[in-house]
């Protein structure tokens, strides 16, 4: 059933394309990424139906909504979505909305990861959003912060995973997105880092996409991935 640590996000226009991506993958994955695009997708069956059938199927499903509202907005949120049995879903590391999420999440078995910094910005995007602190410095406060109120784990570039082992210990996971095969094209990505250097730097989890989903052949570069991975 594949590397449980490696997370597919099905960054893809659509659910039939999505479904395409996951058969010809086959077991070579079990944990699949649902972000924005495919959840919001116009289509009868969006990607939040999607996720209920792959949880049926006895697959993973990470959500990556990145919710960030209102305290009661966020819990009833959280609330609908550890009824849909996914495993992992992810909240920007606000201290109010992730308060909020851990009380709303309370006996599921529901993830709740903190989003730290995205790992589209570096320095200069924050300190153009109004913030005076870098990005690792932010990274290290979200962290400290997520790991005191009581999420589940951390989304951080794999860049800063070391440092936020020495924040968060062991117990919750690290997910690192951004992660880019040896020579691989890094897109719109600015702090990425290969799948084994990544593990070796605390991650507990991997997202990849755009090296699997619009590859030739996506479960060969699943597998390529995977075995990057069980040497680590």
């Amino acid at each position: 059933m594949g590397d449980p640590r490696l997370i597919v996000g099905l960054d893809l226009p659509s659910v039939d394309r999505a479904r395409e991506v996951i058969e010809q993958i086959g077991d070579a994955a079990s944990f699949y990424k649902i972000g924005h695009q495919l959840a919001f997708a116009p289509e009868k069956e969006n990607g939040l139906h999607l996720a209920k059938q792959l949880v049926n199927e006895g697959k993973q499903v990470f959500l990556d909504l990145k919710l960030l509202d209102i305290d009661n907005t966020v819990a009833n949120g959280v609330k609908s979505v550890a009824a849909m049995g996914v495993t992992m879903l992810t909240i920007h590391a606000y201290p109010k909305a992730m308060r909020a999420a851990v009380e709303a999440a309370r006996g599921s078995d529901l993830t709740l990861l903190g989003v730290t910094v995205l790992t589209s910005m570096d320095d200069e995007d924050l300190e153009e959003a109004g913030y005076a602190m870098k990005a690792a410095d932010l990274v290290h406060l979200r962290a400290k912060q997520a790991s005191d109120i009581g999420m589940g784990g951390i989304v951080a570039s794999a860049l800063e995973a070391s440092a936020i082992r020495s924040v968060v210990g062991d117990d919750l996971a690290v997910v690192t997105p951004g992660i880019r095969p040896a020579g691989a094209d890094h897109g719109d990505q600015k702090r990425v880092m290969t799948p084994s250097d990544a593990l070796k730097a605390g991650a507990s989890h991997l997202v990849v996409a755009r090296p699997i989903v619009a590859a030739s052949n996506p479960r060969e570069a699943a597998l390529a991935i995977a075995r990057e991975m069980a040497n680590i």
